[in-house]
């Protein structure tokens, strides 16, 4: 078990980025969250046209709550948009607007996703937005994060059905996430892709809708909610010391160049999604209800599965080292199985869980700013096991 234990720490050392960057330090908390993520085998993507569109309520809410693979997938990177902390406007811009989504999502706990459409600024109807964008490419990029990220559940931020009543931009992403989502498992569906991706079908696609778009509370009120879910997506994380709400005015704060501070609010939040196409879950509260998202869901996941869960629900928080031997176990099974997608996925997770519960620290920094190829730079390495792990 050491020798395995020692092989794998070697290869996963070699494989750590050597960019500047602060290490990882995590607690015991941040271990549990991440294991409880481990053992959920299900993804969700929301999709809209630019950075701050995105409602980080919900993707705070599925990536924390429900313990979700969640992505956001934006059309654009928001390059037409106006610069208020800045003088970079066009490609810049939407350099700057990239790193902010990046950080937003480093907040909330999804991951991200472009196109290559181009954000040439208001457009007054999709017909124009999709010509200018070249439909037929930036829908294959949807189908290709879709075949790569492989969601169960879709979440679009805008209305397919009211072209011309907003932003082209806007009504362009919904309607390409329709379009792609009956392509994704199409072979005959930008058939280049499948040298390096799989056919997928999402369960489900909804419409993350709100009175916004009934024009005032009263009218929303009013409307047929029976295709709706409501999600309560106030929820407090008593391991975070934040609620989910504030986890996403944070995460939406990062947008600065756009001004999009969002004040910190605490207690039950709302939010609602029409279901477009797939079925309806009977729990109307549970966007997964009906779908696979255990260990079972993968060939020889259930024993996998029963090693993690016992780790999950006897978790030591105050030795998580003490977990080692059974982690180790199961990523000798996970290495075989046959799904190679979520093996992938998995054993990443799984990977940082070893290196956390093991109290690594690792650590090598120059005495140099910078040097130039041929020189010799001294290199301080700093290696530290503070764990009971041997």
């Amino acid at each position: 078990m050491r020798h395995y234990l020692v092989l794998l720490i070697g290869l996963l050392l070699s494989l750590q980025s050597v960019l500047a960057q602060v290490p990882k330090k995590s607690t015991s908390s941040d271990i549990y969250h991440s294991l409880q993520k481990l053992n959920f085998l299900g993804s969700a993507l929301y999709i809209a046209a630019h950075p701050d569109d995105e409602n980080t309520r919900l993707i705070s809410y599925l990536s924390n709550e429900v313990k979700a693979r969640t992505g956001y997938l934006s059309i654009t990177r928001g390059d037409g948009g106006q610069n208020l902390i800045g003088k970079e406007l066009r490609e810049l811009l939407g350099v700057l607007r990239t790193q902010e989504l990046l950080a937003a999502r480093s907040v909330d706990g999804g991951k991200q996703f472009f196109t290559r459409a181009n954000d040439f600024g208001y457009s007054k109807h999709p017909s124009e937005t999709l010509e200018i964008w070249d439909k037929e490419a930036v829908l294959g990029d949807v189908v290709w994060v879709l075949r790569n990220f492989k969601p169960d559940v879709i979440v679009n931020r805008f209305d397919h059905r009211t072209p011309g009543s907003t932003h082209g931009h806007h009504t362009s992403s919904a309607m390409l996430s329709i379009e792609a989502f009956d392509l994704v498992n199409d072979v005959n569906a930008y058939p280049e892709q499948l040298d390096k991706v799989s056919l997928w079908q999402p369960k489900r696609l909804f419409f993350n809708t709100s009175w916004w778009f009934y024009g005032s509370p009263e009218n929303f009120e009013k409307a047929d909610k029976s295709k709706m879910m409501n999600l309560d997506v106030g929820v407090y994380y008593p391991m975070k010391g934040l609620s989910n709400n504030e986890i996403a005015s944070i995460a939406s704060s990062q947008h600065l160049s756009q001004g999009f501070g969002r004040l910190s609010s605490r207690g039950s939040q709302d939010e609602y999604i029409e279901l477009l196409s797939g079925d309806m879950p009977n729990d109307k509260s549970n966007i997964f209800e009906g779908i696979n998202t255990s260990w079972s869901r993968v060939k020889g996941g259930d024993a996998i599965g029963k090693i993690l869960i016992a780790v999950e629900e006897n978790f030591d928080f105050v030795n998580p080292s003490k977990h080692l031997p059974e982690l180790l176990e199961a990523h000798k099974l996970l290495v075989n199985i046959e799904d190679d997608h979520w093996k992938r996925i998995k054993l990443n997770e799984l990977q940082d869980i070893i290196l956390e519960v093991c109290g690594l620290y690792l650590e090598a920094s120059s005495t140099v700013p910078n040097a130039v190829p041929g020189s010799s730079v001294k290199i301080n390495i700093e290696a530290l096991n503070r764990s009971n792990a041997a």
